[in-house]
């Protein structure tokens, strides 16, 4: 293992390329919902099939996050995130010469590929090195790709064709590839090899160490299931906000993908905040009060009193659940004591894709027998459930200090 303060969870350029790689992270999830009402016409499949999509793209990222922390020990960390930008470029040139939906299915396995390896590296690096600032800013960058991806492909839809934005999203991918290499052989030549992820600080010794196996697990799979909810809220908002605008708000393209990117501009730019504020945020505080204020939020997006309203309150929504997912990961090692979390981590990391992927899915299939209609309650009960996740794992794995 080696130390927090050693490379390569230290240094300029690894947190700038950190943070390019959490912004091509957000790209693909930015652009797909926008993309989708267009791209489906272009397939002749109905709206519920951005469901598969999602569903074969969480393939990709469960199948890796549970061994990328090994893999990472074996080849290094640059090494496994310039794999990650080659899969996610391959994928894209996947969705631009996609003769039919079937090859899109194929594509969004290699971006989930990426997806995995992404997440899961870089949140146990940083997480366990105890970089809370850096792990928000990381996860703002995540953000700003997602902000990004609706702009890029609303401006390719005003001059030609969906296809070209993910062109774009291609070469940037194979841009992030070539600089992990180059970092990666930079290090070799300067004889800092970052093979580990990350070393626990202050040693070992943590309370749950004395746990029995029962409640071990149970705080376990508490804390996956939390991540589980969450991101398959913040995700299926995203995701399904373009369609719910055009479909059932009846916005013009352009307004719905500028809905979209409202959105997810609101999570970047309050992640940043929560980055740049002086002192440091107290992650408790963080998942709860986003929590609740992201329940209000979906509860008017149900309710839709008026237009306005109800786009002011996927704004609010973002706003709320921006500053959650970086503080769960920071609370993992005092939950869990850093030694269990270098594990646990890259396992949250793979709960997260499956509810980003599978809670989305299952929201179409709901769409698909109710009308767009349904995705306010949805968005309703999955806060309720995030609410209710996080106070369970509160009692059965307090964070200690």
């Amino acid at each position: 293992m080696i130390s927090p303060g050693s490379p390569p969870v230290r240094g300029r350029r690894f947190e700038l390329l950190s943070l390019a790689t959490f912004v091509m992270l957000g790209l693909p999830d930015g652009m797909l919902g926008t993309a989708w009402p267009s791209m489906r016409a272009t397939f002749h499949a109905p709206v519920a099939d951005l469901g598969l999509v999602l569903l074969a793209t969480t393939v990709g990222a469960v199948a890796v996050s549970a061994v990328v922390g090994a893999v990472i020990r074996r080849i290094g960390i640059s090494a496994v995130l310039a794999v990650a930008g080659g899969s996610a470029a391959l994928g894209a040139v996947g969705f631009v010469g996609a003769p039919g939906l079937w090859l899109v299915l194929a594509a969004s396995v290699l971006i989930g590929v990426a997806a995995g390896m992404i997440d899961s590296g870089l949140n146990t690096a940083i997480g366990l090195a105890g970089r809370n600032r850096l792990l928000n800013f990381l996860h703002a960058a995540y953000g700003a790709g997602t902000t990004i991806g609706p702009l890029l492909v609303t401006a390719f839809l005003l001059v030609g064709s969906w296809r070209l934005a993910y062109v774009a999203m291609s070469a940037l991918d194979l841009a992030v590839a070539l600089l992990w290499l180059v970092d990666r052989r930079g290090r070799s030549a300067g004889g800092r090899v970052g093979s580990a992820p990350g070393e626990p600080r202050g040693g070992d010794a943590h309370p749950s160490d004395d746990w029995p196996r029962r409640r071990t697990t149970t705080a376990v799979v508490a804390g996956m299931s939390t991540f589980f909810v969450y991101t398959g809220l913040e995700v299926a908002a995203g995701q399904w906000e373009a369609s719910f605008c055009r479909g059932h708000l009846g916005l013009s393209a352009t307004a719905a993908g500028l809905s979209t990117f409202g959105y997810w501009a609101a999570l970047m730019t309050a992640r940043t905040l929560i980055a740049v504020v002086p002192g440091p945020a107290r992650p408790l505080a963080v998942v709860r009060w986003g929590s609740l204020l992201a329940l209000a939020a979906a509860a008017v997006i149900w309710w839709q009193p008026d237009v306005g309203i109800t786009l002011a309150a996927f704004l609010v929504l973002g706003a709320a659940l921006a500053g959650i997912f970086p503080a769960m990961v920071a609370l993992t090692p005092a939950r869990l004591g850093s030694r269990r979390a270098q594990h646990v981590i890259g396992w949250q990391g793979g709960a997260s894709a499956a509810g980003g992927s599978g809670l989305s899915a299952v929201i179409g299939l709901l769409i698909a027998a109710g009308g767009l209609s349904v995705l306010g309650p949805s968005l309703t009960a999955l806060g309720g459930l995030l609410i209710a996740g996080d106070l369970f794992l509160g009692r059965v794995a307090p964070a200690q200090p």
